[in-house]
């Protein structure tokens, strides 16, 4: 995989991944590309406010270095960024609050295993783990991945949905885009093959495809099944000439999103130390994500909001498995917003943080922090705010209650 410092930036003109990291090497964000050089300059463009947002501004502020590998087709960079985004699972991916809605490519574990494309919701209610050979994905794009598997069909033929012991051959095999396993015009050994080719392509290992085709070609060969070697060197050949430049639209520059932007809201309650509490809140988009609100109970008797903010933060950031934000709310003034930078900043991480200043009836009067952020996410740094403020409330009364 090669590395590319972003200030010494130059991509290679082919298809392939590519992986923005911060300094210490972690992934923030794959992409997929059908020319490496033009896809990642164009997240250098002036205007790259105005056209994607403000999540990816500070994605591409953050990271330092950009990775790739290239890839013989664009086809198989659509395959690898799926693979990657699994493996690596980046913050900075947009995250579907359903992702049931994304699409996987199933092989059934029968004696000829079916590929079928569905969405994950479906494949979850019809089948259990013990009826699957392999799942690929999420793919968030339907429309490329049956674009996708439109090509594989036709260098690996599948079965889908017809029957073994047909009378007569389905569609899919009168257009030669199924082997004939319904009528039986193909053993289970070469089968095997086609399925075995399938998942290599998924997996990256286009190689192991070629030399295993190669191969098989000079086994039909020696046996003087020549049809069978014409027919492999035919699969050899559309391998090499994979026609799918359309497979990547530009409009796909980045799975970005405005309504995937994630802010998480923090405040303590107490009275003069007793029964302290810190709260988190999360607003992805517009919208509450009430279940992944969090709450910490802090030591008694420190009657200190900037170091019950602290650890807070510090707790909260000690998960890693949970998303990090793109946008850090405190309560409080310029003091508040400082505590938080100053955690943030010992803890690594170069995410924004504004304050809400409140009047003397704790009505919001001022938000301080970045022009930028303040402007274009304002009522979600207010609903936050407020739902921090509520959040920490009701659980400082409860524990207030359970003393008294």
């Amino acid at each position: 995989m090669k590395k590319q410092a972003l200030s010494t930036l130059s991509l290679p003109d082919f298809p392939g991944v590519y992986f923005f990291r911060d300094k210490e090497g972690n992934v923030l964000y794959i992409g997929k590309a059908t020319s490496l050089k033009d896809r990642v300059r164009s997240y250098f463009n002036p205007d790259l406010m105005k056209q994607r947002g403000l999540r990816l501004v500070t994605m591409v502020t953050i990271a330092d270095t950009v990775t790739y590998q290239k890839t013989e087709s664009v086809l198989e960079a659509l395959l690898l960024e799926s693979k990657f985004i699994k493996e690596y699972n980046p913050p900075y991916n947009a995250k579907e609050k359903d992702n049931k809605s994304f699409t996987c490519v199933v092989i059934t574990k029968e004696k000829f295993p079916r590929v079928l494309t569905m969405r994950i919701r479906d494949y979850e209610k019809r089948f259990s783990k013990k009826d699957v050979l392999k799942v690929y994905g999420p793919f968030a794009s339907l429309t490329q991945l049956r674009e996708a598997m439109k090509i594989i069909r036709r260098m690996f033929p599948y079965r889908d949905r017809c029957e073994l012991h047909q009378l007569k051959p389905c569609f899919n095999a009168q257009i030669r885009l199924c082997p004939g396993v319904c009528v039986g015009l193909i053993s289970e050994v070469e089968y095997k093959r086609h399925i075995d080719n399938i998942k290599k392509l998924f997996e990256g290992k286009r190689t192991e495809i070629k030399k295993s085709l190669e191969k098989e070609m000079q086994d039909y060969a020696k046996k003087h099944l020549f049809e069978k070697a014409g027919t492999v060197r035919n699969t050899l050949f559309a391998l090499d000439h994979i026609k799918d430049i359309g497979l990547i639209k530009e409009e796909d520059i980045l799975s970005f999103k405005n309504n995937d932007f994630r802010i998480e809201g923090y405040d303590v309650a107490h009275i003069s130390g007793s029964s302290r509490v810190g709260v988190m809140t999360v607003i992805v988009g517009r919208e509450k994500e009430k279940d992944e609100y969090r709450k910490f109970k802090l030591p008694e008797h420190i009657n200190d909001d900037y170091a019950g903010l602290r650890e807070i933060l510090i707790r909260r950031f000690s998960h890693k498995e949970w998303r990090y934000p793109d946008l850090v709310v405190i309560d409080g003034g310029v003091a508040h917003k400082q505590t938080a930078e100053k955690v943030l900043a010992h803890l690594g991480l170069l995410i924004p943080v504004v304050s809400v200043v409140k009047d003397e009836r704790h009505k919001p009067k001022d938000i301080l922090g970045d022009k930028v952020h303040v402007d274009y996410h304002k009522k979600e740094i207010l609903l936050s705010n407020s739902e921090a403020h509520r959040f920490a409330i009701g659980y400082h009364k409860t524990l207030r209650n359970k003393v008294v």
